[in-house]
């Protein structure tokens, strides 16, 4: 077993480049068994393992680069590991908000339907009530206004009224007074009334005759 693991470890060594497989068994016993511990060592300690100071130096530059490249790409590995995981978890994180943002959206469309429902409600009451309001007072409008109809004809038909019966007192007085003036003519002249034919009343006057036949 231990011979096996021995074996594996110069094998790693050995696939260095100008390290060959005798040099590698060396630096395994010397406990130099790993590239990272090649890559650490001095040229020294590799010369007391038993390599030359030519292929020590070699071999120590070849440990370092590949140490570098595995070092570079184990961080590679890892960022690629974590970007994966980054990616994995905010897909996992939309999905679970998804449905909440889709229920957010569902209950604002529908607060919105139901607030557009009442104004829509609301401005119908409104109407409803203005035109209740307005068919209410048109009763009273019109009564108002025949009323005001029926009080201008009666005060017209009074006026009508009172000139009507103010006509005859005025013709009667005027009547009289022309009576009086054609007397004080007669009187004037010397005349007496068997010449001048004067009417005892205003009903005798042919022109109140004419007023009576219509």
């Amino acid at each position: 077993m231990a011979a096996k693991g021995t074996d594996s470890k110069s094998g790693n060594l050995s696939a260095l480049p100008n390290v060959s497989a005798a040099s590698a068994k060396k630096l395994v016993a010397a406990k130099i068994d790993s590239v990272a511990k090649l890559a650490k060592s001095s040229t020294k300690s590799l010369q007391k393992a038993g390599l030359s100071e030519a292929i020590a130096g070699k071999a120590i530059t070849a440990a370092k680069a590949a140490n570098k490249v595995k070092s570079v790409a184990k961080k590679t590995t890892t960022k690629a590991k974590s970007a994966a995981k980054k990616t994995t978890t905010k897909a996992k994180a939309a999905a679970k908000k998804a449905p909440a943002k889709a229920k957010k959206a569902a209950t604002a469309a529908k607060s919105s339907a139901k607030k557009t429902t009442t104004k829509a409600k609301a401005a119908a009451k409104k109407t409803t009530t203005k035109a209740k309001a307005a068919a209410k007072k048109a009763p009273a409008k019109a009564k108002k206004v025949a009323t005001a109809a029926k009080s201008s004809a009666k005060k017209t038909t009074t006026k009508a009224k009172k000139a009507a019966k103010a006509t005859p007192k005025k013709i009667s007085k005027i009547a009289k007074a022309t009576v009086s003036k054609v007397k004080n003519v007669a009187n004037e002249t010397g005349r007496k009334g068997g010449t001048i034919k004067v009417p005892k009343s205003v009903d005798q006057f042919d022109w109140m005759k004419r007023l009576k036949k219509r």
